[in-house]
């Protein structure tokens, strides 16, 4: 079974290599993972992925009112593709980014 880790390396990694893939991520980001990762996600679950350019540079903060010990070990750990409500519908469907 691959890590949450793995898994994010993984979509990553078919983004960068599989135009198809990538335009399918950036079109339908949750219908794409669910079909390469074999999960339902959560309906309640909205997924936003952002691509990078030259120019722009993203930052993801998590909620400020909600980090856990855990939420605060995933920021200062310095990546995460998910914030903590994400990870929580994710957790639902029976993945533990």
């Amino acid at each position: 079974m691959e890590t949450p880790k793995e898994m994010r390396t993984r979509i990553v990694e078919k983004a960068t290599g599989d135009a198809e893939f990538r335009a399918r991520l950036l079109g339908d980001p949750k219908g794409a993972l669910e079909r390469e990762l074999g999960v339902a996600i959560p309906a309640s679950l909205s997924i936003e992925v952002h691509e990078e350019s030259g120019e722009t540079a993203h930052l993801v903060l998590p909620p400020h009112s909600k980090l856990s010990e855990g939420d605060l070990r995933a920021v200062t750990a310095g990546f995460s593709i998910f914030t903590p409500a994400e990870r929580e519908g994710l957790r639902e469907a029976g993945l533990n980014w």
